[in-house]
């Protein structure tokens, strides 16, 4: 015993055991000696009837009045009621941004994370999470604590990405295959989106209390307006056409050419079954879209596509690989081969659908009109069947098909958008009932219908 000083410290010899010598100015306060010749600071108190040891630190990173305070502190808090030995268990304990992704993708492959329209997730987007997790979040905040997150730790990460502090090219497990990743404003404020969502899983699984990705203010991600002019449809036609007649590319040709005519994602179409095709009613039934299940009405210009396409019963897809049986996995290479080189280098099936959209817009149907055309949630039809109270949505699909196959074939219109003027419309309505009188059944002398 005696008060704990650097020359005390220095002078303890090393045993064959550990001891400790205790300070007699202040109580709980001691010093280990280890059989090694380690020094380390400790305190000793008790605690709801436990007897309990912290260490504040080893000599000469300590000295013994930098220890001394320490230990007037801690013991402070333990005659407060704290326990400062079992709050360190616990925060060596807390789970890392690491250990909490792996967790939430363990929910997330069993179909635990609830995604949009209250479904859970499909698994591209599965996919798609997945890398964003193993290639930002780990690499940049893997080893932190989440509960130790703050705002600014989101924000450098999210500075990091848009930096491209991430880019990297990666071999895939596909034959062949590679992931190149490069960063950028877009993928940072998708990724901390993501990371926003994992937190708020954490905040739910009682992990932590607040979300602090809440409120962070992400980079606009790149609004994809873009939308094909006349002279650029025509140009698509021309190039389409000219792929058909060489036969190499026809299958990817026919898959653009739908996309343009029916505002489909590229996935809708190339994973196509013709189980899914609906002739009669002119719709496609789609099983697994963005949306879940979506019935999708379509022009007659793409009712004759299919048709055209359909050479056998046999087959499941109508876009066939070159597998026994596998749906069409080229379009990305095909696409180049097909549009590239001919300033059409920037034109993505997106595009393709967004000018689907501004093409119906133009022609003076309504968003709901559109909505439902494209598949999006607050349009799409929920029945089993098109009923005849949905022809209007066939029309509308005839209509914006009909345009931009027109386009494609080389057209030049001069009226973009239905004619609302009063002599136009009643034009239009004599044209329609004259048209509906002429193909009503003839009638006999009693005057009742032949048909009859």
């Amino acid at each position: 015993m005696g008060r704990i000083t650097k020359r005390l410290v220095e002078a303890a010899v090393a045993e064959v055991k550990d001891y400790i010598i205790w300070d007699d100015e202040l109580p709980g306060f001691g010093i280990r000696i280890f059989a090694s010749g380690k020094r380390s600071y400790i305190i000793q108190y008790r605690t709801q009837g436990r007897s309990r040891r912290l260490t504040i630190g080893m000599h000469g990173i300590w000295t013994p009045e930098m220890a001394r305070r320490e230990a007037r502190i801690q013991l402070g808090r333990v005659a407060q009621g704290e326990d400062p030995q079992e709050e360190r268990q616990i925060d060596r304990q807390a789970i890392t941004v690491k250990e909490l992704c792996a967790l939430y993708l363990t929910d997330l492959n069993a179909g635990l994370i609830i995604g949009k329209g209250g479904r859970p997730k499909k698994q591209s987007t599965i996919d798609t999470d997945t890398g964003r997790m193993h290639r930002h979040i780990v690499p940049l905040l893997g080893p932190r604590r989440v509960k130790d997150l703050d705002k600014a730790d989101i924000n450098k990460a999210m500075k990091d990405i848009m930096a491209g502090r991430t880019a990297v090219s990666v071999k895939t497990a596909k034959l062949r295959g590679k992931a190149i990743v490069r960063g950028g404003a877009g993928t940072a404020a998708r990724t901390i989106g993501l990371l926003g969502g994992i937190l708020t899983y954490a905040v739910e699984a009682g992990i932590i209390e607040t979300n602090p990705a809440f409120g962070i203010r992400k980079p606009k991600d790149n609004v994809r307006d873009r939308r094909l002019s006349e002279a650029e449809y025509r140009l698509i036609g021309t190039k389409l056409r000219e792929a058909e007649i060489d036969g190499q590319y026809a299958i990817a040709a026919q898959i653009i050419r739908l996309l343009a005519l029916t505002g489909c994602r590229r996935s809708e179409l190339t994973k196509l079954r013709w189980s899914e095709v609906d002739i009669e009613s002119s719709c496609l039934r789609l099983e697994d879209s963005k949306e879940g299940k979506s019935v999708r009405p379509v022009g007659l210009p793409v009712i004759e596509c299919l048709q055209q396409q359909r050479v056998s019963d046999a087959r499941t897809y109508v876009f066939p690989g070159t597998g026994r049986d596998n749906a069409f996995g080229a379009l990305p290479d095909h696409w180049t081969k097909i549009l590239g080189g001919c300033g059409l280098d920037d034109i993505t099936p997106h595009v393709l659908r967004h000018s689907f959209a501004s093409i119906a817009n133009d022609l003076g149907f309504t968003e709901t009109t559109v909505a439902a055309l494209l598949g999006h949630a607050k349009g799409s039809v929920t029945g089993r069947y098109i009923h005849t109270i949905d022809a209007a949505l066939i029309a509308a699909a005839d209509t914006v098909a009909g345009y931009i196959q027109g386009l494609l074939d080389g057209a030049h219109y001069k009226l973009t958008a239905y004619a609302l003027d009063h002599t136009s419309r009643k034009q239009a309505l004599a044209s329609f009932l004259a048209a509906a009188v002429a193909e009503e059944p003839a009638a006999d002398a009693s005057g009742e219908s032949l048909a009859a």
